[in-house]
């Protein structure tokens, strides 16, 4: 089964409400929205252009299988569209079995973000390996494109105009600490994406979100608000974190 999480905008950066709200035994397939939260530039983060391409930080895929994710997923837009092959390039990407290697069959959670012009057009993804890579983009193309509640769907113009970033994470690991201090000394500052959960409160912090706030205690407070819990929860020990590591592929 599988959650999906949406994103919107905050000024120049993105809000992520794909707050992991619990609901973990309720009903894991409703899309939830939380309190708020920051996405912005800083992850493992590797951008495609005309100028070429950037690596800021080694990962587990290569430039070349970003290459490929992104193009399914810019190809997965344009079938939506009704594009043909003249309209759209990308449906070389089939020509040759891209799609049958074997690292598009691994299962990890998977975020689409669509931008224009820097602003936010549409992101949805799974933090949970509930699918493989392959159907993960697919998937998240598509709803980022044209189910994200906060906008209509996407143009044929816009297709041409559109920027698209496929974050590929690892999956979920519990952190193990004693006490408030421990916590802090285990989470590590722009590489940790860090899910709580108490009861049925939950939320999540991509790694990219302590470009804003680069202080852990300020980090865990903020994100134990965005959960509906009060500001101070993390100090308490009571908290289940997980962590998560993020490899992002941006069109540039």
């Amino acid at each position: 089964m599988l959650r999906h999480f949406w994103l919107c905008a905050f000024g120049s950066y993105f809000v992520n409400i794909f707050d992991f709200v619990g609901r973990f035994g309720a009903n894991p397939n409703r899309p939830v929205d939380g309190l708020y939260g920051l996405w912005s530039a800083g992850c493992n983060r590797i951008i495609f252009g005309g100028s070429g391409m950037k690596n800021k930080k080694k990962g587990d895929y290569s430039i070349e299988e970003g290459r490929m994710l992104l193009k399914l997923a810019r190809m997965t837009i344009g079938e939506n569209l009704g594009l043909n092959n003249d309209k759209n390039s990308d449906y070389d990407l089939l020509a040759d079995g891209a799609l049958e290697k074997k690292f598009f069959n691994e299962k990890k959670g998977v975020f689409v973000t669509l931008q224009i012009n820097n602003s936010l057009r549409g992101c949805i993804g799974s933090l949970e390996p509930y699918e493989t890579i392959k159907q993960g983009v697919i998937n998240n193309a598509i709803n980022a494109a044209f189910h994200d509640p906060r906008f209509t769907p996407l143009s044929e113009n816009e297709f041409n105009r559109v920027d698209i970033e496929v974050s590929i994470l690892s999956t979920p690991e519990k952190l193990v600490y004693s006490g408030k201090d421990d916590l802090v000394s285990k989470l590590e500052p722009g590489v940790d994406g860090v899910i709580i959960s108490k009861g049925s409160a939950g939320a999540t912090f991509l790694p990219q979100v302590w470009e804003q706030l680069p202080d852990t205690k300020d980090f865990l407070s903020h994100l134990c608000r965005k959960a509906g819990l009060s500001a101070d929860e993390w100090e308490k020990g009571e908290l289940e974190i997980k962590i998560y590591h993020v490899q992002c592929f941006q069109e540039d």
